[in-house]
């Protein structure tokens, strides 16, 4: 059967409702994003291994249980893609690095494990940032796979380091998938790419099975096409493992329909775009004005004024020297892509523990701070990024002078281990998406969803697709 192309463009939640009302066949539905992941996901570099066989066979599987009548729930017979620091059984997990190309575990991740159970479709690892980017990169070219290319504008870079869950959800290769971040590589890929991602409350999706980085960072998230598939996702994947001891007992449950409060309080973040590019700015003030319409929207909320950005620069040195030791002390850091990582693990090795120890300490009143600000308030809301997404070839820090330089809102985030919601609401420079991020308090990851799916219901940025 051949599918109209626009199929693979639908959210998971319509590509669900088709499949249980058996107007969708999952193998078909398999099959086509397989040829799409093969023929387009190498263009984008979005692609490590696709998994054609084993999600052939979840797809067989799926269709004959949905025939019988045992439909395992919304998910059931959706392919996705999981970024490559996920351990799936017998199939390679290379981290996005030369020295692991050949690594393969013995079990799957604890994600992986959940969205089987829920009948979803394995149908590739994609690409990420070597390393999911800890020794420091600065160009869009850090992986073995090359640099992950915007399916908007392929000269511009899809994000990093959630690189391929990007670039292929947003390319309609894969129904969603699951991305990570230590520090944006949630945020950023889905406001380059131009889909809906959710860093989740730290602690709320198990990390077992997935490569560390930073064990007191590093969270495990959907990147999807709307803020309601992302709900759906997390419905399945959050909730107590007992094989990840920092886990916790908060499974994700989206709010009924027709549940949702009428008016949500939501604060601007004050300096957080105004040094913005300008299609950015207007952009986002556009944005505010949908928020309007169902939110009290404050303006001018000062932000914490704590060193979030150097603060998290000191756990991910320490934390990630000590993740990746057996590969500095090796020498095998060497066979890495980018010359700052070749040599950024050993710079790392040399933080002090007295810096650690520091950094480390300031989050007790980094996050106490956020707390109370954030206790007065549903979300605060910010650009996600200030620009749209770096050309591929130069040095980040060589493009867009100038701009940027407001509050730390994605590392401050990440130190307390608070949700944010990137939603796409644009278009800039280049014809690359921009996007608006929610953030809360911890375990609003409900509330930003909501609101992320309100503001979709009255927009239609998320429906927009490249051509590919």
């Amino acid at each position: 059967m051949t599918l109209d192309e626009s199929v693979f463009f639908l959210p998971a939640t319509e590509l669900a409702k088709r499949i249980k009302a058996k107007q969708l066949s999952p193998v078909a539905l398999t099959e086509g994003y397989l040829e799409r992941l093969e023929r387009i996901g190498p263009k984008l570099g979005a692609v490590v291994t696709v998994t054609r066989d084993l999600a052939l066979a979840e797809a067989k599987a799926a269709e004959a249980e949905i025939a019988a009548g045992k439909w395992r729930g919304p998910l059931h017979g959706v392919p996705y893609g999981v970024k490559d620091l996920l351990a799936t059984k017998g199939i390679p997990t290379t981290w996005g690095a030369q020295p692991y190309r050949g690594q393969v575990f013995g079990e799957d991740a604890t994600v992986v494990t959940r969205l089987r159970a829920a009948g979803a479709v394995l149908a590739a690892k994609l690409a990420m940032v070597e390393l999911a980017g800890g020794f420091g990169y600065n160009n869009a070219d850090a992986s073995f796979t090359g640099p992950g290319r915007t399916p908007w504008n392929t000269e511009f870079w899809s994000g990093g380091s959630s690189s391929g869950p990007g670039a292929a959800t947003a390319a309609g290769l894969v129904g969603f998938a699951i991305g990570s971040e230590t520090s944006g590589s949630i945020v950023t890929p889905a406001a380059f790419s131009g889909v809906t991602g959710l860093r989740p409350t730290y602690g709320r999706v198990s990390r077992h099975g997935a490569m560390a980085l930073c064990w007191t960072l590093d969270k495990l998230g959907p990147m999807c096409r709307s803020a309601e598939d992302c709900g759906l996702v997390m419905a399945v994947i959050s909730g107590k493992d007992s094989k990840d001891a920092t886990s916790v007992a908060r499974p994700f449950r989206p709010a009924p329909a027709g549940a949702r409060r009428k008016r949500f309080r939501i604060g601007v973040i004050k300096g957080s775009f105004e040094k913005t590019q300008p299609e950015v700015r207007k952009n986002f003030e556009d944005s505010l004005e949908v928020l309007g319409s169902f939110c009290d929207v404050v303006p001018d909320v000062e932000f914490p004024d704590f060193p979030f950005g150097p603060a998290v620069g000191t756990i991910v040195s320490a934390e990630g020297a000590s993740a990746f030791r057996d590969l500095i002390e090796s020498g095998r850091a060497k066979e890495l892509k980018v010359p700052n990582d070749r040599w950024g693990g050993y710079a790392a090795s040399m933080t002090l523990a007295v810096d650690y120890i520091q950094a480390m300490r300031l989050r007790a009143p980094m996050k106490k701070a956020l707390d109370a600000l954030y206790a007065k308030f549903d979300a605060l809301v910010s650009p996600s990024r200030a620009t749209v997404s770096y050309p591929i070839g130069p040095d980040f820090d060589k493009v867009y002078p100038g701009i940027g330089g407001g509050p730390g809102v994605i590392p401050a985030g990440n130190l307390a281990g608070q949700p944010a919601l990137s939603v796409p609401n644009g278009f800039g420079e280049n014809g690359l998406p921009t996007a608006f991020q929610l953030t809360g308090r911890a375990f609003s990851d409900e509330k930003l969803v909501a609101i992320g799916t309100a503001v979709q219901e009255r927009t239609e940025w998320h429906r927009r697709r490249p051509a590919v």
